[in-house]
């Protein structure tokens, strides 16, 4: 894991924000969002497991940055399994546009281009733009910033990255073409972790949690009529199963509440009907911003 300094503010406490990937990623733009102008350093990590153990590790001001759905491929089930296991909470969350760019090094045209490296995912949204340039091959890697960077370390003429607006400006690349995505409502939500604990729950519009419940007829129904009942908004309920127990299932969900009594009402919900649960974080609505 490696860091690097992102001060913008001379004054308070300096966050330790770990993202999955390097300078440039999509995780990276969602935490300078997130931030804003508090005073920070950007870990790059390789795996999101690196990025729970980051938070966990025992430092207060250690905190995280976590893609949890997208609005074209769902629910990341891993980082969910991840955040359900690990000892941190939410703490907010960003909504990124995706804009996907293909970027090279000055002085060249998509014409010479013969290879063209990004992520899978990346890949698989650009794949339409690519096309019209069949001799361009499409090489899959683990990052879509990390492409971009590898291109500038070995002045690979030839040579392009998928990858965000500022993988362009960090690397010194050109923006050979803009948003070449097929889909123009791709959108990333990002989790902000925090070690749990950290901060209490008595604020914020929005809260996620888990539940199980009993494995009998109508055990789902009781907790989703309860959360009905006291006026909260479900806007998101995502089912994973539970290892060793065949046909079980662990519920995370997220619901915006009007007014702050209602926060106590879905613990009492969760109390009277669900076998074990927890509050996964409390916290205000995320922004939606351009990449």
């Amino acid at each position: 894991m490696t860091n690097t300094e992102q001060s913008n503010s001379q004054s308070g406490v300096q966050l330790d924000i770990a993202i999955q990937g390097v300078q440039g990623a999509f995780h990276d733009i969602a935490a300078r969002y997130y931030l804003g102008n508090l005073k920070y350093r950007i870990r790059e990590a390789v795996e999101f497991e690196d990025v729970v153990n980051h938070v966990t590790s025992g430092n207060r001001h250690h905190r995280g940055m976590m893609a949890i759905e997208n609005t074209l491929f769902g629910s990341l089930m891993d980082n969910y399994q991840l955040i359900s296991d690990a000892d941190v909470q939410i703490e907010g969350e960003v909504y990124l546009r995706i804009h996907q760019n293909l970027l090279a090094l000055e002085g060249q045209t998509i014409d010479d281009l013969r290879e063209v490296h990004s992520h899978p995912i990346a890949i698989a949204q650009c794949r339409a733009f690519f096309h019209q340039y069949p001799k361009i091959k499409l090489i899959e890697t683990d990052d879509t910033a990390g492409s971009a960077k590898r291109i500038r370390e070995s002045a690979a003429y030839g040579v392009g990255a998928i990858a965000s607006t500022l993988a362009a400006e960090i690397y010194g690349l050109q923006m050979m073409a803009r948003s070449i995505e097929s889909n123009k409502a791709n959108f990333t939500r990002f989790l902000a972790l925090a070690p749990a604990g950290q901060h209490p729950m008595e604020t914020g519009d929005k809260a996620s949690m888990w539940f199980t419940v009993d494995h009998a007829v109508g055990s789902l129904y009781k907790v989703l009529g309860g959360l009905a009942q006291i006026g909260v908004n479900l806007t998101k309920i995502q089912s994973a199963p539970i290892i060793g127990k065949p046909w079980e299932y662990k519920f995370f969900v997220d619901f915006l509440m009007e007014a702050p009594h209602q926060f106590d009402d879905v613990r009492n919900v969760l109390r009277e009907h669900t076998l074990k649960h927890r509050i996964l974080g409390r916290y205000r609505k995320g922004s939606q911003y351009e990449n």
